[in-house]
């Protein structure tokens, strides 16, 4: 008799989906975008999707197609398309237009390197990025993915969260990811953080995730109940920052913030 105990098998990409091969395209594009080497072969797709290399190959064929996908010999790589439509869908979000326009006109914020990301589960999604300070252009670039706990805007953006959901999703002996010395480790040293952080109005990075830099970042009030949940970060050197010109960076931060979440005043 079967063990009614036993875990359940994990679908595979498609199973309850209302589209499957929509789910599996999908599927092979978030596995390519993981990849260390963003190649992968017919063989590692087979096995992410879940399905017979003859049915990956016809899936492959009609991403490369479409261009959504490249070939290069045996391996597969992301598709230029992928880059049209991620700039047609930033390009159409006001927030990242008048991020731009403000930034280059703000008395600070213009000669230093500006973030603006979007919270996506546990992480944060750069969606653009202000190059005021060269010197600081080893961070995120646009479309990379980072961890909250490691970066000021996604401790910001998590800290507005109900404290019940942050619980739950950072219990107290959560072991986070550690990029430095410096990186935070638990559930409980992050919440420790979002109290702080709750209290100030504003995020503090200390070389988390990067050594010899620092951020700081705010969070960008909501547009309407399904609008984004957008964050604003600035970066600076360690070595040069001052909390002088940590002020000035969260005033203007602060203005920007509420320029984007409150268009109309």
């Amino acid at each position: 008799m079967a063990d009614s105990h036993a875990p359940a098998s994990p679908e595979k990409p498609g199973a309850a989906s209302p589209a499957p091969a929509v789910t599996r395209a999908a599927a092979v594009l978030d596995a390519l975008a993981a990849s260390a080497t963003g190649r992968l072969t017919l063989s590692d797709l087979s096995r992410e999707v879940g399905i017979p290399k003859s049915s990956t190959s016809n899936l492959l064929l009609a991403l490369e197609e479409a261009r959504l996908i490249s070939r290069q010999g045996a391996e597969f790589t992301l598709g230029r398309k992928l880059v049209e439509l991620g700039a047609a869908y930033l390009g159409r979000m006001d927030e990242v237009q008048e991020f731009y326009r403000y930034c280059e006109q703000a008395s600070v914020l213009s000669r230093e390197t500006v973030r603006i990301a979007m919270l996506d589960g546990a992480n944060v999604i750069y969606l653009a990025r202000y190059e005021g300070h060269p010197a600081v252009r080893l961070t995120s670039n646009i479309g990379d993915k980072m961890p909250v706990s490691l970066c000021a805007v996604g401790k910001a953006l998590v800290a507005r969260l109900n404290w019940h959901d942050i619980e739950e999703m950072f219990p107290d002996d959560a072991e986070l990811p550690v990029l430095t010395p410096k990186s935070l480790r638990t559930g409980a040293e992050l919440k420790a953080q979002l109290r702080e952080i709750r209290e100030q109005g504003f995020a503090f990075e200390d070389e988390e995730s990067t050594t010899g830099v620092v951020c700081l970042a705010v969070s960008v009030p909501t547009r309407g109940a399904h609008g984004p949940s957008l964050g604003l970060s600035v970066t600076a050197l360690e070595a040069t920052y001052t909390p002088e010109q940590g002020a000035q960076m969260v005033k203007e931060l602060q203005e920007l913030a509420h320029s984007l979440g409150n268009p109309m005043g």
